[in-house]
């Protein structure tokens, strides 16, 4: 790291830290208080030695909307921060009229990565896969841009084209990716019967109205003679958390599916109503590192009340929502203010979801891991490849212990 982006870093931390101290004047014990001044006087001391003494004077407009864009995105990959020119084009795009990817999209390791992309969408038609890192969208590197700004990139009309230079496990050069933006459909949700009366549901997204088309399924599930359910959300990682929310309340007549909680946020609990539970039946949720969001809220709702098993990898970690805020400036901020928390009290963003049945994903297309960012140039063979399903293996392995209720 330049010297230049060290002093834009301390000037920035400088700025937000008045804010801060600003608004705890009111209603704030003391002691913090204290606490506050004390670093801004660090902060102060520090930014003053390096003004004085550096051995050229700092140029601090040209790196202060950097040292932004990093101390949001240090907070969390949707917080970010728009610099007057990028607020005035994030209004003037909007996504009216345009179409995406097909592809759901955060940030891991300061870059881009492809959670998981619609079967039969624009991405999956170029070969754009769910454990794929994008360093670089129409040649910008995505470390030097907002999780916004990525998202924005994506969307375009009918038609056009992105280019994405694609990083994958144990690969050594990125892979550069023609896209061509087009509708994405979402597929139905896919369901048939298995073994031993097991039925198996498989959901790649939650838009809206998906949890009414999931309770119609597995209603025809159970006329078919199913006493058991597989409810697949590896891969899921799109959608309305309010979906995911409504999909849960179909296996739950009682208990907290989620709640929202925030500094400014007061808690808001999502409890499950009796009356719209449809199903009794044993189920097991199969959840891997591409399984974020709504989908997390369902395997954390099933798992912590006891309801049924989890089975698959830790998921990816994802749920909050975001308030954009507008700065004197005309830049502006958009920042998280609110967490979904298991019925635990564990912050989904925060620590994710850990199956009580682990059963590490070796297929690529389960996800980055952080081990796999640091051994990109391994040959391929060094990565086992299964022959099978070891997930839904072990799913239907479990269920076949569970007794179906009389």
């Amino acid at each position: 790291m330049s010297m230049k982006i060290k002093v834009g870093i301390l000037v920035a931390s400088f700025g937000i830290l008045l804010f801060t101290v600003a608004g705890t004047l009111s209603g704030v014990r003391a002691s913090s208080d204290e606490g506050a001044y004390r670093q801004m006087q660090v902060y102060s001391e520090v930014l003053t030695r390096v003004q004085r003494e550096y051995v050229e004077e700092p140029n601090i407009s040209a790196v202060t909307g950097g040292a932004l864009h990093g101390l949001l995105e240090s907070l969390d990959a949707d917080s970010s921060y728009l610099t007057p020119a990028e607020y005035r084009e994030y209004k003037s795009s909007g996504n009216a009229g345009k179409v995406g990817i097909g592809a759901a999209v955060s940030k891991r390791f300061g870059y881009a990565a492809v959670l998981s992309v619609i079967p039969g969408g624009p991405a999956d038609k170029a070969g754009v896969e769910g454990s794929d890192i994008l360093e670089a969208i129409d040649g910008k590197s995505t470390h030097e841009m907002s999780l916004v700004q990525i998202r924005s990139m994506l969307w375009g009309q009918t038609g056009s084209t992105v280019t994405v230079s694609v990083v994958r496990p144990r690969k050594a050069d990125p892979q550069k990716i023609v896209v061509t933006r087009d509708a994405v459909t979402i597929p139905p949700v896919a369901d048939k019967m298995m073994e031993d009366g097991i039925g198996y549901l498989k959901i790649d997204s939650f838009p809206q109205g998906k949890s009414v088309e999931i309770a119609a399924k597995i209603k025809a599930l159970q006329k078919q003679g199913a006493h058991k359910l597989v409810l697949d959300l590896r891969q899921a990682a799109d959608g309305d958390e309010a979906e995911g929310i409504a999909t849960a309340n179909l296996f739950l007549d009682h208990g907290t599916i989620t709640y929202l909680q925030g500094q400014k946020h007061p808690r808001e609990a999502f409890n499950a109503d009796p009356a719209k539970a449809i199903t009794d039946l044993p189920v097991v949720v199969l959840v891997n590192r591409g399984t974020a969001g709504p989908a997390e809220i369902i395997a954390a709702a099933i798992l912590e009340n006891a309801r049924g098993d989890v089975v698959g990898d830790k998921t990816f970690g994802e749920g909050a929502i975001q308030k954009l805020m507008d700065l004197p400036d005309g830049s502006a901020l958009i920042l998280s203010v609110a967490k979904y928390y298991s019925p635990g009290g564990k912050a989904i963003q925060d620590v994710a979801v850990t199956p009580n049945v682990l059963v590490v994903d070796n297929n690529e297309d389960a996800g980055l891991t952080e081990e796999d960012a640091d051994t990109q140039a391994a040959p391929d063979a060094a990565k086992p490849k299964p022959s099978q399903d070891d997930q839904l293996k072990k799913a239907i392995e479990v269920l076949k212990k569970r007794d179906v209720k009389s």
